[in-house]
């Protein structure tokens, strides 16, 4: 997979999208990560990258020129996906974060200020992407959010598979409690199940604090999972 970013301030993005999972993905896997720095693509000599809004009002509006330069240098090519963060897009979910890690070649374009002109999403934008119905100053973040969210369910880039597979939302629950050693800790102890070695009573204990966390955290999510589960 290849995945290019196209942001005005590159530098929130370049150490993190080479850390942890994402340099592992790129290290292990055929993954690509390319960030671009819109300012390059702009066509004046103080290279502006935003204007006042036609009609008015508060706020500053992405340019039209700089954007279009920037995806047509990269997004001119057949089965790339671009996509837009914004607050006004369907949600990130772990469906969608499965369905994103299937394509074969993903571009961001991360907003910042006020609005993108309106031009650039209806002539290149694929998908308006939202991960949570809150404002923040940019898409560099969500756009962080997600790639790592995708890079992860790329075969090969965790070292134990099973690990992303048991994940919260993999199966529409919140995921179990987990402890690791020392067995005790200042009077704290692991829950006996778990020292059994009794791998069938494990996976029902597992199950039965995803349900009850699921239950208590998400009542949407525990009531979507009954529903799934009357149906099979």
């Amino acid at each position: 997979m290849k995945i290019d970013v196209i942001t005005a301030f590159p530098a929130i993005l370049r150490d993190p999208l080479n850390e942890s999972i994402l340099k592992q993905g790129q290290r292990r896997t055929a993954l690509e990560i390319a960030l671009h720095d819109l300012r390059e693509f702009a066509t004046d000599k103080h290279r502006t990258l935003d204007d006042t809004p036609y009609g008015g009002g508060p706020g500053m509006v992405m340019k039209v020129e700089p954007l279009f330069a920037a995806l047509e240098a990269i997004a001119d090519t057949p089965g790339r996906r671009v996509i837009f963060p914004s607050p006004q897009g369907r949600l990130f979910t772990q469906d969608v974060a499965a369905e994103l890690a299937e394509e074969e070649h993903l571009i961001f374009v991360c907003g910042h200020y006020k609005a993108v002109d309106q031009r650039v999403i209806d002539t290149w934008v694929d998908d308006e992407i939202s991960v949570g119905d809150f404002i923040l100053s940019g898409g560099e973040i969500p756009t962080l959010m997600m790639v790592d969210g995708i890079v992860r369910l790329i075969p090969g880039v965790i070292n134990h598979p099973g690990s992303a597979e048991s994940d919260s939302f993999q199966d529409g629950l919140l995921d179990c409690s987990y402890y690791t050693r020392p067995e005790v800790f200042r009077d704290m102890r692991v829950p006996d199940v778990l020292l059994s070695g009794n791998h069938q009573k494990i996976a029902e204990w597992r199950m039965a604090e995803k349900l009850a966390r699921t239950r208590e955290r998400r009542p949407d999510l525990y009531e979507e999972h009954k529903k799934k589960n009357q149906k099979t």
